[in-house]
């Protein structure tokens, strides 16, 4: 059994017991989240919702927050003598999923 859930302007396969990095969420660890699923399916049919599944909703739990690694980015233009190099490390929230809701 799997749904597909949006969040962070990303969509995502989720099953119960996955741990997975979203975009970061103002929430502190231990605190439940609840998703609306945008498809569902649990082996023997799948249900396309319009924009969501009626009914279905997936559960999560925080479990951290974090950094992820850090990025480099190079910036150059020829002949001007213009260089620059910026770093970025980009939030996110770790969650765990604790079931999918029927």
């Amino acid at each position: 059994m799997y749904a597909i859930i949006k969040t962070g302007g990303k969509q995502y396969k989720v099953a119960q017991g996955d741990v997975l990095r979203v975009e970061k969420l103002e929430k502190n660890p231990g605190d439940k989240l609840s998703f609306d699923a945008l498809m569902f399916s649990d082996g023997e049919s799948t249900v396309i919702g319009t924009p969501e599944v009626s009914g279905v909703s997936v559960s999560a739990t925080v479990l951290q927050q974090g950094k992820g690694a850090k990025i480099m980015i190079y910036k150059y233009k020829a002949k001007k003598n213009v260089r620059k190099k910026q770093g970025h490390r980009q939030l996110y929230t770790e969650i765990k999923i604790d079931g999918i809701n029927r």
